[in-house]
Formats: structure tokens, sequence, C-alpha cells
């Protein structure tokens, strides 16, 4: 057999473009170039007339694809093949292809050895795989602050809600106060994000595992926010396991990670069952069936697994890795500056925020705008300006609802406000970016939210299904 082309390393040449674009200036790395993705020359109308480059800054919903990634998913295409099931060039390519990114995403992570990388569908897929492996009376703790992706996962578990902490260090307070009048001797398991999905915050994670540790527990961090603009360590934080989903890193592809302790995954029933997740299937002599289940991470892959989506993961983290998270954070804190002090100019606008205007952050940001319908605002930033945004309560409902001092029965739904134009919805408006961003989305952004609230919005709106939209009629 012919020598395998080495996808692992593929479209050198686009990585090197990639590290020297990401790195224009090493003097000054706030000064460096966003990396290449895909969109960023796409033009939208106007509805008030013409064309505008589209201002993508939704990255936390899902951020475009890199460059990088496309390519690389392009250059092996047209050898797609089965994994672990076929004899030929292109299975055995294929298998080869996706072993290999199980091997690269344990490197990104900084995996211990014998922790498992397990490829699901998401974020919202690994945690309720998890959630399905917890021992028995395994009691879990959550704070409210979560995405519904780590909120709700938990229905089989004793569940305790935590409070919205108001600093770190009464987050860490809080779970330890928590954890202290549990019973001590059940299982138990913690559930944090790394970075807030609404407010961008950085949580406390490696205090809070500490915390865990101490009274005998273990802790999943949810990195869906995290991993796509700060390095993740799961030796240095002290985490037992993470998730994150590749459509928020830079890899849209349908793909998502569980990496960490084998223990409790091994000792659960598969996630799935099916092939790829058994050794062996036998009947037996009663008539029933005898089964193996796999050891491995093979054991919750059952199914053809999605060997496009964890490629596009892979080349995804080289990317990074290779650009340098360094440099990364420092441009991106350039932007949530240049955001932030925008904002700031706007006496009518509320950012939102749990630990404080000094709080490390990544690059999301939500706030609201006194006299605006939260779902009109964006929807006016989309149709007369080219910028998308996202508004609603970025499915963390509880989180935002105390943000906003709201009483829990107010009206609001993710992503669906039923206030119309002008009236005050219980939603907040949501600016995201990351590595792929322009100095001028930002700017622009930042102009269009002064020119609105000044001016008003120069077209007329109405609600149709539980948005807002522009009156064409």
């Amino acid at each position: 057999m012919s020598a395998r082309p080495d996808f692992a390393v593929a479209t050198v040449e686009t990585a090197a473009t990639l590290v020297e674009t990401a790195s224009v200036d090493t003097a000054d790395p706030c000064c460096a170039a966003p990396l290449p993705v895909l969109g960023r020359d796409v033009t939208v109308p106007l509805v008030t007339g013409g064309e505008v480059t589209y201002a993508a800054l939704d990255y936390a919903a899902s951020a475009p694809a890199l460059q990088r990634v496309w390519d690389d998913v392009a250059a092996y295409a047209p050898y797609y093949g089965s994994v672990h099931r076929g004899a030929g060039y292109l299975s055995q390519l294929s298998t080869d292809l996706f072993e290999n990114s199980r091997a690269t995403v344990a490197e990104f992570l900084d995996c211990r050895p014998g922790d498992q990388v397990v490829f699901t569908r998401s974020t919202t897929d690994s945690l309720n795989l998890l959630a399905a492996t917890l021992p028995a009376d395994c009691q879990v703790f959550v704070f409210e602050t979560e995405h519904h992706a780590s909120l709700l996962p938990w229905r089989d578990a004793r569940v305790t809600y935590l409070n919205a902490p108001r600093t770190p260090e009464q987050a860490v307070a809080t779970l330890e106060r928590a954890l202290a009048d549990r019973d001590p001797h059940g299982p138990a398991l913690v559930c944090v994000t790394g970075a807030s999905n609404v407010t961008g915050e950085l949580w406390p994670v490696k205090e809070l595992a500490a915390a865990a540790h101490a009274h005998g527990a273990r802790i999943v961090l949810d990195a869906a926010q995290l991993a796509p603009h700060h390095p993740v360590s799961v030796q240095e934080l002290d985490v037992d396991w993470i998730a994150f989903s590749g459509h928020k890193l830079y890899a849209p592809f349908g793909s998502g990670v569980l990496a960490g302790r084998a223990d409790w995954l091994q000792d659960s029933e598969p996630y799935l069952a099916g092939g790829g997740a058994s050794r062996k299937v036998a009947r037996r002599a009663d008539g029933g069936v005898e089964v193996e289940w796999h050891t491995t991470a093979a054991r919750h892959e059952a199914g053809s697994p999605n060997v496009i989506g964890v490629y596009s993961i892979a080349s995804a983290c080289k990317a990074l890795t290779e650009a340098g998270f360094d440099t990364l954070v420092a441009r991106e804190r350039h932007l949530i500056a240049k955001v932030r002090e925008g904002l700031a100019d706007v006496p009518e606008v509320k950012v939102l925020s749990l630990f404080g205007d000094d709080a490390p952050r990544v690059g999301v940001i939500s706030f609201v705008v006194e006299g605006w319908n939260s779902s009109h605002f964006a929807a006016a930033l989309s149709a007369e300006y080219g910028i998308g945004v996202r508004d609603g309560l970025f499915c963390a409902h509880p989180l935002v609802r105390t943000l906003l001092g709201s009483d829990p029965q107010d009206p609001g739904e993710c992503g669906a406000p039923e206030a119309a134009p002008g009236e005050r919805s219980l939603n907040a408006i949501r600016v995201s970016f990351g590595a792929g961003t322009p100095d001028e989305h930002v700017e622009r952004f930042v102009g269009a939210v002064k020119e609105l609230v000044r001016d008003g919005a120069q077209w007329k709106y109405r609600t149709e299904d539980g948005r807002c939209v522009p009156d064409r009629g």
C-alpha cells in the first residue's frame, strides 16, 4: 500500500500562512491580524438600500469555520471512508485520521495519562453522556448561572442548585458550604462553566476544583466558551472532565468532546447501544443475547462516527495552538476594551455582569438598552447595519433573570421575546467575537449602537412568530 496522506498535518502551506498572519506584529500582539475565517467577505442587503460586508458578532452561538479547518477537511474529503470497520485503504486511512484526532484533542487539553477522549455531538451531548454515567445516588452541585447544557442534564441525580455568586471568592465559598453539608460517603459531582456565555466572565475553575476534591467530589468543566479563547489544561486546572463543542471552536461540523477520567465511563452502560460500542455479541443458551462492551472511548461512540466533525476539531486545535494563545488572548482583550469603552459612552446601555467591571473575561458581552426592546434593537443592528448579534435569554434563563433583577414569572423566552418594538421584555442583547473578528466589525458595532440610541431606527419593525423583523409591507 502506498504512503498515506498525512492529514494530521495537512495543508502545511495553509498552516504556515495562518501563523504568519496571526503574528503580524509580535512586539504588540493586540495588533495581530485576525485569523482567516469563512464568510469574512460575505455581503448582506440592508433594508435601507445597498449592501455591506456582514459583521458576524455572534461567536458565542457558533463561530465561523477557520479557513485552515475548511482547507484541511477539503483535503481529506476525497479520502473519506468508514471508521473502524473496513479493510480497504480509505477505511484504514479514515480510522487513523479519527484516532490521531483523538490524540490531538488530548494534547490540546493537556489530558492526564489514562484519560479518555470521547467524541460526541456537542457540549450538551457530552454533559448528557456524563449524566448517564453517574454512580447510583450521586449528588450534583450546579450554579444557577450555568447554560442549560450544564443546568439540565442531571435528571436522575440529586441536584443542588446554588445561587449566583457576586464574586469569584463567593463562588468558592458557596460551593464549599454546600459540599460540607452533603453526605460525605456518597459520590458527588460539581458542574461549572469556565467562561459565562452571558457575561463572558471567567470563573475560578482551579479554586472550585480544589474545593470539590477537598470534599471528596469530582468536577466537570463546561469549556464551550472557554476553549475557543484561552488555553485549557486538564492537569493545571485539576478538573475530572472537560466538555466542549466544535462549532464554538471554529469547527462547525456537528461534533463535541467529553475528555477526562475513565472509571465512571467504563463502569456505566454505553450511552448508546449498537455497533462500535460492543466488542462481542453472542446468543445465550436461553435465547437471549450476551454483550461484551468496549472499555475504551468506543464504549460511548456507538454508530458511524462523525469523522469530518472530529477531524475539524483536531484541525482547529492545531490551528489555535500554532497561532499562539498569548497572541490570541492579547488581541481579544484589545477588542473587549474597544467594545466596553464604546458602550460606556452610552448612558442608556447597561452591561450585565456578575463579578464587576474588572473581572477577566472572554469576548462575550451582554447588555440592555433603556427604552428599547432587545429583539427590536438586535433586529435593527442586522437590518440597517449588517451586524449579527444575539438577543434573548441565551439558554441561560435563571442567570439572565438574576442579572436583570426580574421576577421568575416575568415574560421572556430564549430567543423568542413576546414584546413588540418599543416595549420592555425580559431579554438582553449579546455581542460576541473571537480570533476571526477584525477591528472594523467591533468599531461598526459600537458606532451602530450609538446611532440607534441617539437617532432611533430608520425602519419600521413588527413582531412575527415571536421575533422582531423589518416591516416590508
